[in-house]
């Protein structure tokens, strides 16, 4: 288990992205393996799952000690896997411990608060695991590409400059950084499908009936403005990613892959929390050992005798 955690860990440090200042996505391949092939899957399905066990235990001590949190953010074009991967990687959890965010359209009443209101109102509690399928990342993803959108917000005219999305990243920034030092781990995975693969998911959804509700005709017109959304995503990962809350571009053309990085990922921030069970006290210990002594005397006891019916 020890050689597979490194292993590991080693392999989720090549998609980190923690200063921003160099980072191109161009230099990103979606369909890198980290020269694992086909051949590796089996071994991979075996590493995916013992990090799955162990994600598990590490929750238990997380929500346990009731101390700290994290968040995770899930962005990536459509078709990039994001409900499979969180599927797969959480599939081991106990459900109680983790909070699960969708953010679709703002609401009438989001719209009458700042864009980050609704983020507010959805982070994960102490002990627990967040996790946002698309978030207040949106704000500088599709309303950069689409800035028709910005009408329908209510802002005041003195917000609407030219300088918005920068503004709203440095925002961002400033969010996910209060959120680290108040005991909120925030990781953001970007899944980065290839234009081909994506292209071939949409036929597969067309072509499998089983697949057809998740198309959406919206979804090809949005591949028109591919390099504006990657030009996009570059900006938000350069301006926001950390040390503390990082980026992780993750390879989204092979789905195996992109679960182990991920899980990966997951599993490294939650053993750096340096995490443990609750010290039982002197006190409490001795509450146990009279519970215990109760319990052990109703096992010897007789049963009661049925009072006689009259």
């Amino acid at each position: 288990m020890a050689d597979q955690a490194k292993e590991l860990h080693k392999l989720v440090e090549r998609y980190r992205i923690a200063d921003g200042k160099r980072f191109r996505l161009k230099h990103c391949d979606p369909a890198d393996t980290h020269h694992l092939d086909a051949e590796d899957k089996p071994r991979s399905k075996t590493l995916l799952s013992s990090s799955v066990s162990l994600l598990a235990e590490l929750q238990d001590k997380l929500f346990a000690q009731d101390r700290k949190s994290l968040l995770l953010v899930f962005q990536a074009m459509d078709a990039a896997g994001k409900d499979g991967t969180i599927k797969h990687v959480m599939s081991g959890v106990n459900p109680a411990g983790v909070q699960v965010s969708s953010f679709k359209a703002p609401s009438a009443e989001e719209l009458d608060h700042d864009y980050l209101w609704r983020a507010w109102r959805a982070l994960p509690e102490r002990g627990r695991i967040g996790i946002f399928n698309r978030s207040y990342y949106e704000e500088v993803l599709v309303v950069r590409v689409h800035p028709s959108i910005l009408q329908g917000q209510k802002l005041p005219p003195t917000s609407l400059t030219k300088h918005i999305f920068r503004d709203r990243l440095r925002d961002i920034a400033h969010f996910e950084d209060y959120l680290s030092r108040n005991g909120t781990q925030v990781l953001k995975f970007f899944l980065h499908v290839s234009r081909d693969e994506q292209k071939r998911r949409f036929l597969e959804r067309i072509e499998q009936p089983e697949k057809n509700w998740k198309f959406a005709a919206g979804d090809v017109k949005e591949r028109g403005h591919w390099d504006d959304y990657m030009a996009a995503y570059e900006d938000a990962i350069r301006s926001t990613a950390t040390e503390a809350n990082p980026w992780f571009v993750v390879p989204a053309d092979n789905k195996w892959f992109t679960r182990l990085v991920v899980v990966g990922a997951v599993v490294q921030a939650l053993e750096q929390m340096n995490l443990a069970y609750p010290t039982v006290t002197a006190a409490q210990r001795q509450e146990l050992q009279t519970a215990r002594a109760l319990l052990e005397a109703e096992a010897t006891a007789p049963p009661a005798r049925p009072g006689k019916r009259r």
